[in-house]
């Protein structure tokens, strides 16, 4: 090659080499930012969904203890209602019965978690409560105006969560009214705080809180939340909340919460500190009308989340540019070699030509007709070992098709009892695993019996035959099915067998001919709710033995090649089983016939009965 020839190919090489790596690097760009945001997505979605199961399973433990807490009082003031000394002291007005209830009432309370216990009379006055000797003791106090003596004194008991008037301390007040509905004598009352369980989830440093159907925020773990709400209030019930004064003067402002574009995620703002984004767990608490809601912090468990994903982008993503770059360069240099060869071949047919240019015609023809026979004696040769090669692939074909056909049942046993042997190694019990592997022997062994029989079926030989009983060639095949079709083997319906009948045969072939002929009659039947299989044996000189399902039959197109390789009805079928069958029956002396209908289909065995 010329110089300038070959300084014109290196530039156009070099050229076309630098378009291939800008347009390498622009689509690793692209699929850098593609990889790495997907990446994010999935760190931090992935991220998200751990710290909720996580969250989740505490909330549940936190419901379950408060649901513990809320239990204990509750039936107190049902048997206090039903108490005599409560009855006398609301019955009649002696000083002395009250300061005895007072002193019984202060009993009860240091021996329960109730935060006061206190007896109203009918016209809403306390009588009697154990705080008597304190300074802001409930005795005399009028609470007609709460909700929980109206509800007790309407309905017979009543549940309400409110600040009191007089300790201006918040908790749930828990009544009951004493007497029949129309002639009440009064209400029993039983007050229980939260301070201990509030304190308890303050440990945790993870707001908890609940909150009633009016979005308010009862007990919390954060004492500024208290009597916050989640949600804004409609005008008309912050009044009717306000004029209860179920809740004191609290402003009843909402929680410094904000939402963002995910809905499982707030950003709120807790005492002292910024604004946070946290995941926001909601569950009801049973027997309530309360909600429990527990705050997760997100942002170092989505930070992981996320560069542990981008992580393993960013890695595979090298591993995959490292890749694509070194196929590229390899590439590079061999188009560039070949287009160097090719110039040199170009040049070189250029020299030839001009120095042969003057040969005389009939050396040129003879050179010619040389070249023609040569080159049709290669193409020749070619055509031949192509034939060659393609009868080979398909021989091989045929017997792996066969081998596959026929090993995948005990294939499927085999893995049946080694899941067993698992099963009964985690519990301990090593004789069964002793027996499911001495029979994964046996199966690997009939495996072994199987290839060999199938190159002696491609050398067109035969296994040596001998009295086999049949029934045990009907339980070897059924037993081999029996991981196949769980549950649906109750279709298989087998006539009782002559006992001692053995016919000529060699138990694992002819064992290959009923798996064969079991299993296509179980799947012709699958899809009908009445589906089922019938198996009897005929003795009339040689032994039949009939394989019927009611189906839908052979179509005549089917029919017509059934026997021949490769002609199957199913999708996923070898079209193998029934050749093969037929030549293992062949082989003995047998034949193997079909009859069918829209009544279904019906294979008989034709085997010779083995001499008594």
């Amino acid at each position: 090659m010329d110089a300038p020839a070959q300084t014109s190919t290196q530039k156009t090489l070099s050229r076309a080499t630098r378009r291939q790596w800008v347009a390498f690097a622009l689509v690793l760009l692209l699929v850098s930012i593609a990889a790495l945001y997907t990446a994010g997505v999935y760190g931090r979605s992935a991220a998200l969904s751990t710290l909720e199961a996580q969250g989740r399973t505490d909330a549940n433990l936190k419901v379950a203890l408060l649901r513990a807490v809320l239990e204990r009082p509750r039936a107190l003031p049902f048997l206090l209602s039903r108490d005599r000394d409560v009855t006398e002291a609301l019955a009649g007005a002696d000083p002395a019965k009250r300061s005895f209830l007072d002193r019984k009432l202060e009993d009860l309370v240091a021996g329960t978690s109730a935060a006061v216990i206190y007896v109203i009379d009918p016209k809403g006055v306390a009588i009697s409560a154990s705080n008597w000797r304190e300074p802001t003791s409930f005795v005399g106090n009028d609470y007609s105006f709460r909700a929980y003596f109206s509800r007790a004194m309407a309905e017979g008991t009543a549940e309400h969560f409110a600040l009191g008037s007089v300790s201006k301390r918040p908790g749930l007040y828990i009544s009951h009214r004493i007497g029949p509905a129309a002639a009440p004598l009064g209400v029993v009352v039983v007050k229980m705080e939260f301070d201990q369980l509030e304190r308890d989830w303050h440990e945790t440093q993870r707001p908890s809180y609940v909150v009633d159907a009016d979005h308010v925020v009862l007990i919390t773990s954060i004492p500024s939340w208290r009597f916050m709400t989640t949600e804004r209030l409609p005008p008309e019930s912050l009044a009717a909340i306000r004029e209860s004064l179920q809740f004191g003067e609290a402003p009843l402002a909402p929680l410094p919460f904000e939402e963002t574009a995910d809905s499982r995620v707030i950003r709120a703002v807790q005492p002292g500190g910024g604004a946070e984004a946290y995941l926001r767990i909601t569950t009801p608490v049973a027997t309530t009308p309360w909600q429990f809601e527990y705050m997760v912090p997100v942002a170092d468990a989505v930070a992981t989340g996320m560069r542990e994903a981008r992580l393993l982008a960013v890695l595979a993503l090298g591993a995959i540019t490292l890749a694509a770059a070194i196929w590229l360069r390899r590439r590079q240099m061999a188009l560039a070699t070949i287009a160097r060869d090719q110039a040199a071949r170009e040049e070189l047919e250029r020299r030839v030509i001009a120095r042969t240019r003057d040969l005389s015609l009939a050396r040129d023809h003879l050179q010619a007709e040389i070249a023609d026979h040569r080159e049709t004696e290669t193409k020749l040769q070619a055509v031949q070992q192509d034939l060659v090669q393609a009868n080979r692939l398909a021989i091989l074909g045929q017997v792996a098709a066969g081998v596959a056909h026929e090993i995948n049942q005990p294939l499927a046993t085999i893995r049946a009892y080694a899941d067993n042997s698992k099963v009964f190694l985690a519990r301990a019990k090593p004789e069964p695993v002793l027996e499911n592997l001495g029979l994964i022997a046996d199966l690997t062994d009939r495996i072994a019996t199987i290839t060999e029989d199938l190159k002696a079926l491609a050398r067109k030989g035969r296994s040596g035959e001998e009295p086999v009983a049949l029934r045990d060639v009907v339980d070897g095949a059924i037993m081999l099915l029996r991981s196949r079709f769980t549950g649906r083997l109750e279709r298989l319906i087998i006539a009782p067998l002559p006992e001692g009948l053995s016919v000529m045969g060699n138990r694992l072939r002819l064992e290959q001919v009923f798996i064969n002929l079991f299993q296509n009659a179980l799947e012709a039947v699958e899809d009908r709710a009445d589906g089922r299989v019938d198996v009897s044996v005929i003795i009339n000189g040689d032994v039949v033995i009939a394989v019927a399902d009611n189906g839908p039959g052979l179509s005549p197109a089917i029919l017509g090649s059934l026997f021949e390789p490769f002609n199957t009805s199913k999708e996923k079928g070898l079209g193998l089983g029934l050749v093969i069958a037929k030549d293992i029956v062949s082989d003995y002396g047998g034949r193997l016939d079909v009859e069918t209908g829209e009544g279904g289909a019906c294979f008989k065995v034709h085997l010779r009965k083995a001499p008594a």
